[in-house]
């Protein structure tokens, strides 16, 4: 087995602004298992983001220093190979991610079935998917709304002074569900006090409103909120899972902060196990990370996996979408191939 790594600079459609950050190109590392000669690939992904210290080099330098052991691996069972590689990865989850992804797409590849139906999942069960509008002015957000007509919308707040009357005039040009993501940005009375009137607009839950340190003040707005919290910042890590319960509603999973599909679909097991809602997030991923994620979508409550819709450049093909649903490639394994330059 042989270990490829192509960064790739995303170029988004939009300036993507939220709560803590703002850019115009998402750079990102595809990472590829090849069996050669003649064998298949597979294919994972993971983003850089300065939020959270990880950068191209970090995660390249990572992958390098443990290639002899990825490259010796026979790769019978992905789970097994991201236990033996974790050690190594324990402090690199989105580098982690990339290679788990890639994985489990090489695995379900040898055997020439999509990974879904390995896992044993039906795609009729799956949610629809959200279309995130990006933190901006009401005006180019409803610029944006309009542009992508969908019939699930999250939208980015953070600017608790103009958040309320953003989501009213958004509502003024679409039926379309809506789900508002915080990031962090509100105090518990700001929380408290939306959530009435943002279940008037039609919205059904909130995103992290609050800093992940205050576990007094989610508890209080779990307790209090008219509408369902989900975790997002709070919920990292698979420990997490078990402090989330009793301060939100449910969990939003991230492949990359996790480490990838093999300890993601445990962090769901477990959200299940604890009554609490589950989604899975994206971080702006192309084709080669969405089709890794939307395995999963079988298992969720709720799904934000629009990041290859929100790029001009996508170097790969894998899931579409329509309408809101997300419709698997017809190959096996995730469905990514890189597109030939």
């Amino acid at each position: 087995m042989r270990l490829h790594l192509h960064p790739v600079d995303l170029r988004l459609r939009h300036t993507f602004t939220i709560a803590h950050d703002s850019r115009d190109v998402q750079p990102t590392l595809i990472v590829a298992l090849s069996d050669e000669p003649g064998g298949p690939t597979g294919l994972g992904e993971a983003t850089a983001t300065r939020y959270y210290g990880v950068t191209i080099e970090s995660m390249t330098q990572a992958l390098e220093a443990v290639r002899p052991l990825i490259e010796a691996h026979d790769l019978t069972d992905p789970a097994a190979f991201w236990a033996e590689l974790h050690p190594y990865l324990a402090d690199q989850p989105f580098a982690a991610c990339a290679l788990d992804q890639a994985a489990w797409d090489l695995w379900a590849k040898r055997q020439g079935k999509p990974l879904y139906q390995r896992w044993q999942l039906d795609p009729a069960q799956a949610p629809l998917t959200n279309y995130t509008i990006g933190l901006d002015t009401p005006e180019r957000m409803v610029a944006k709304l309009v542009e992508w007509p969908w019939p699930l919308y999250k939208i980015k707040l953070g600017r608790a002074d103009t958040d309320l009357t953003t989501i009213e005039t958004l509502r003024q040009h679409t039926d379309a569900r809506f789900r508002v993501d915080a990031n962090c940005g509100w105090t518990v009375e700001q929380t408290l006090a939306f959530a009435p009137e943002l279940t008037r607009l039609g919205v059904e839950f909130i995103e992290q409103p609050l800093p992940a340190s205050d576990r007094d003040g989610a508890r209080r707005v779990f307790e209090q909120s008219e509408l369902p919290i989900i975790a997002d910042e709070s919920c990292i890590v698979e420990s997490d899972v078990d402090r989330c319960a009793g301060l939100f509603h449910g969990v939003n999973i991230k492949l990359t902060k996790c480490g990838g599909l093999t300890p993601a679909r445990r962090m769901i097991e477990r959200a299940r196990a604890l009554n609490l809602r589950v989604m899975v997030g994206c971080m702006t991923e192309s084709s080669v990370g969405i089709s890794a994620i939307a395995q999963l979508l079988p298992l969720l409550d709720y799904a934000d996996l629009d990041g290859a819709l929100l790029i001009t450049n996508d170097p790969a093909t894998g899931v579409t979408f329509n309408d809101g649903r997300i419709q698997y490639a017809d190959r096996p394994g995730t469905g990514a191939q890189l597109v030939e330059p």
